[in-house]
């Protein structure tokens, strides 16, 4: 029932106010008048009156007739079956991460509830959310520690993408990670990211690039491939990330040092238009992105499509039956003469 109502509808219900004259004229024709009597001495005389009258033409010849006016009344209301639709049309933002899966990202510098947490799962819970806020813009998505790796194209595809955001692994001694060539290839990252977003049409384009340490490896440097993107109209916002204290484990690096390098990840913000952050804590991650999510906005329309299936035919289909019906009962049956 509840369906039903959604959907049906009046396009012109004006013409429902029709049905209060006519409901009265039926009540009227259903109220009965004086009753009218004539004496006779006996029956005889009534035999000789005629033929019994037949009452069936007008117990059903009326209310047939009423339901042609009824029904004719009803389709001027012009019933609909009405679906709604929502259209959204964007004119979005085409993005790509480059996200740093070195094996810096293992430092356990940011607390989450008093735990203890990997720069790699916070930086990973952070990005997702912040696609899950833009569903109107293409993203992809750029691993790189000693190179870089596709680990998305460009998609309005989101589920996909986050799905591929939740697989990226640091290597290990089993050779289990995203990239096997350790380092960090800051410059070949921006220089595909770059290429991937050329290849496309759009109002804007923006990198972000999530990184831990100084670029060491790759065959171009982090101001060369900035440069390059700026002849591109892109910007690269810079978002380093952990504690000046941060350090990875001995086993890794026999004399571990930060390796971050904040006037470059400056320097690459600036020379395209674009801003540096520096997150130490969960909360700056989480303000950081909440700042990029505002200063790029993408310009969303929702429209309403009405799709209206007119049913009025039906009802006239009905009115032309009945008030044929009716017609025939009268013509044929006709009412006594007075």
């Amino acid at each position: 029932m509840s369906a039903f109502l959604e959907h049906f509808r009046f396009a012109q219900p004006g013409w429902l106010l029709l049905l209060l004259p006519a409901f009265l004229l039926l009540l009227l024709r259903r109220g009965r008048g004086t009753d009218a009597a004539v004496m006779f001495p006996n029956l005889s005389v009534l035999v000789s009156l005629g033929k019994r009258v037949r009452r069936t033409a007008g117990g059903i010849g009326l209310p047939l007739a009423f339901l042609a006016l009824f029904a004719a009344i009803l389709a001027m209301a012009r019933p609909v079956w009405r679906n709604e639709y929502q259209s959204r049309s964007a004119s979005g933002i085409d993005i790509m991460i480059a996200f740093d899966v070195s094996l810096s990202m293992d430092i356990d510098d940011f607390i989450d509830q008093g735990e203890r947490v990997k720069r790699i799962d916070v930086a990973k819970a952070v990005v997702d959310d912040f696609i899950s806020r833009r569903p109107d813009d293409r993203i992809g998505l750029v691993a790189f520690a000693g190179r870089p790796r596709d680990a998305s194209p460009i998609t309005l595809d989101h589920k996909w993408l986050r799905a591929a955001l939740g697989e990226l692994r640091l290597n290990d001694q089993f050779d289990r990670g995203t990239i096997k060539e350790q380092g960090t290839a800051i410059g070949s990252a921006l220089a595909a990211a770059s290429s991937r977003l050329d290849a496309r049409d759009a109002k804007s384009k923006i990198i972000l690039l999530i990184t831990d340490g100084a670029s060491n490896s790759g065959k171009i440097s982090p101001i060369e491939a900035a440069e390059h993107a700026k002849t591109l109209g892109i910007k690269i916002y810079t978002i380093a990330i952990g504690t000046k204290e941060g350090r990875v484990d001995r086993s890794i690096m026999r004399f571990p040092y930060q390796e971050f390098d904040i006037p470059t990840l400056r320097k690459i913000a600036s020379l395209t238009g674009a801003e540096h952050y520096w997150a130490q804590n969960l909360a700056s991650l989480r303000e950081t992105f909440s700042t990029i999510d505002q200063l790029e906005k993408t310009d969303a329309k929702s429209h309403t499509v009405i799709d209206d299936t007119e049913l009025f035919p039906w009802f006239l289909g009905l009115t032309l039956l009945a008030a044929l019906g009716s017609t025939t009962l009268l013509a044929l049956n006709p009412p006594p003469s007075p």
